[in-house]
């Protein structure tokens, strides 16, 4: 009987793993937030004065090195971030792509590639998904039938500020499941003075507190100690340009952090921008898209 009995708990616990595996979310975790800054070239961040990042990876997962797909461009590679595979899959292949360029392997029930965001609407039509943007083609790339809103707030003096002040805004008053808000900076000083400028160094400073603001946020809202941070981008740069092969421009940072996440933690495994998308439906305990190509970055878990 004991040996019955014995047997039949361990049946019940590998039917629990084999679940939590495939579509059990972080425990105790409800939102995640995702903040974008395009151009923010991963071998500038150390020298950078970021405390808010600096602080998110003192106590949350990080690499400095995640890998862009090819071309080293904006569009494909928010594209590729948001559905889990790579251009050649997705067919969005230039800077600007709003449509892909030749058909994308698989169409969602939405017309388009299925995304974060459509993967999340699939797994709860309830939750609140919303998206915050300064550059107009981030909006082509979400799925926007998928989101609850979505808005484009284009890039005005002083850089940033306008998009923080909506995004917190719309954070305090709905607490959205899964948020982003991606600025076009410090892109736009990388192409106008250079990645690693002192103009570039700068936006990044400012960026940080935008960043540090939007955590405080968090906290007023009553969100903060059940939701993970990301801090992503897209691509880096070189001179004043991108788009190559150089690991300059194709290595970018991906930072995690908050409830459930290592702290301190390196990330080891090879990281490619369509590793993204998993990761964060492994969070939310969403099911990832069989058509999808990147994997869960698993060790960034307790």
């Amino acid at each position: 009987m004991r040996r019955i009995y014995l047997v039949c708990s361990l049946l019940v616990a590998m039917v629990a793993m084999c679940g939590c595996n495939s579509n059990c979310g972080v425990k105790g975790v409800k939102h995640v937030v995702m903040i974008g800054l395009d151009g923010l070239a991963g071998n500038t961040v150390e020298a950078a004065d970021m405390p808010t990042v600096k602080m998110m990876m003192e106590n949350g997962a990080w690499t400095l090195q995640a890998r862009s797909i090819l071309p080293s461009s904006s569009a494909c590679n928010w594209a590729s971030m948001y559905m889990g595979v790579g251009p050649e899959m997705h067919g969005y292949n230039t800077w600007g792509s709003r449509k892909p360029d030749f058909p994308s392997i698989e169409l969602s029930e939405n017309g388009m590639m299925p995304t974060i965001f459509t993967a999340l609407r699939r797994h709860n039509a309830e939750w609140n998904l919303a998206a915050f943007y300064e550059w107009e083609v981030q909006g082509d790339l979400i799925d926007n039938k998928a989101v609850t809103y979505h808005q484009h707030i284009p890039m005005v003096e002083p850089r940033g500020e306008a998009i923080t002040n909506a995004y917190i805004d719309y954070l305090k008053e709905n607490k959205p499941e899964f948020s982003i808000c991606i600025f076009d900076s410090p892109d736009a000083e990388g192409h106008g003075h250079g990645w690693g400028s002192e103009i570039y160094m700068s936006r990044l400073q400012g960026a940080d507190a935008q960043i540090a603001a939007i955590i405080e946020a968090t906290k007023q809202a009553g969100m903060y100690d059940d939701t993970i941070f990301m801090v992503v981008s897209d691509h880096g740069g070189i001179g004043t340009g991108h788009g190559s092969t150089s690991m300059s421009e194709m290595e970018a940072p991906l930072v995690f952090f908050g409830k459930g996440i290592k702290k301190g933690h390196k990330i080891q495994s090879s990281v490619v921008r369509y590793d993204t998308a998993p990761t964060i439906a492994r969070i939310l305990g969403a099911e990832a898209p069989a058509v999808w190509r990147g994997k869960v970055i698993e060790e960034i878990f307790e």
